[in-house]
């Protein structure tokens, strides 16, 4: 193979034009691996936000029946007002839930950081094949 002196700009412009084709491809993958990542992380805190919510209808639904007429009937209450102080705590509990969701979301970042920084150092290395 000739040196990079004894090669003509035209071998030498099409050497940088494959290069930068091969690199381009190389960072789409990349950003796309980075992309599929970030989503099934994602992916896994949603599952939280259904547990909690599914936690919050299914799980106590029968239960909440049973509290709010017993603590009318011992508190001899009427079971609206019994009712009431139940959901309020409910609702509490799915809040918590919900919020602890919605925190783990907000940590991930769609952002393909990764890609980001070698395209800065790939457009270094470009401005340096150029010189």
């Amino acid at each position: 193979m000739q040196s990079r002196e004894d090669r003509s700009l035209g071998e030498l412009f099409s050497d940088l034009s494959r290069q930068t084709t091969e690199l381009i491809r190389s960072e789409v993958s990349l950003a796309k691996t980075e992309m599929s990542q970030s989503a099934r992380e994602a992916g896994k805190d949603v599952g939280f936000l259904a547990a909690g919510g599914a936690v919050i209808y299914a799980g106590f639904l029968a239960i909440i029946a049973g509290i709010i007429v017993l603590i009318g009937h011992v508190l001899a209450i009427p079971y609206w007002v019994s009712a009431i102080g139940i959901g309020l705590i409910v609702v509490i509990i799915g809040y918590v839930l919900v919020r602890r969701g919605m925190t783990q979301l907000g940590q991930h970042r769609p952002v393909p950081e990764q890609t980001i920084q070698t395209l800065k150092e790939d457009k270094e290395w470009a401005r340096d094949q150029t010189k």
